[in-house]
């Protein structure tokens, strides 16, 4: 099996892509923040198929008076994101503040994603008996 076929670091490795890829959405945003009729662009999360995906983690509950635990806990919260639209006479709707968050969190998410890709690799190299 080769190393591009595990699914995690596939995975790790589409999530550091779009994050450069939105990366440069976002400083295009932030360019032509002053450029008439100008709006906001933003990617969407990439979506993994049920393959790559791994399955949810629930309790196992082997008696009838066991509780079940929060396993679905994700689906009860919806992110729902209201774009604010303040658009200027001129037409541009590009808001500094918003986008600098949007930069600062997408760079939060590649490090994160930089940080697991290449502590899974270390792993990896341990486990055949590599160091370094």
């Amino acid at each position: 099996m080769a190393i591009a076929d595990i699914p995690i670091l596939s995975m790790l490795r589409t999530r550091l892509d779009w994050a450069q890829q939105r990366q440069g959405v976002l400083a295009d945003n932030v360019a032509n923040a002053d450029t008439p009729q100008v709006k906001p662009r933003d990617l969407t999360l990439p979506k993994f198929d049920s393959q790559t995906r791994p399955d949810p983690v629930r309790l196992a509950t082997t008696e009838s008076g066991h509780l079940p635990g929060l396993g679905d806990a994700a689906e009860r919260f919806r992110s729902e994101r209201k774009g604010r639209y303040d658009t200027v006479p001129t037409g541009n709707a590009v808001n500094l503040e918003e986008e600098m968050m949007k930069v600062d969190s997408n760079q939060m998410d590649y490090q994160a994603a930089a940080s697991l890709y290449s502590r899974s690799l270390a792993l990896l190299k341990t486990a055949i008996g590599r160091t370094g």
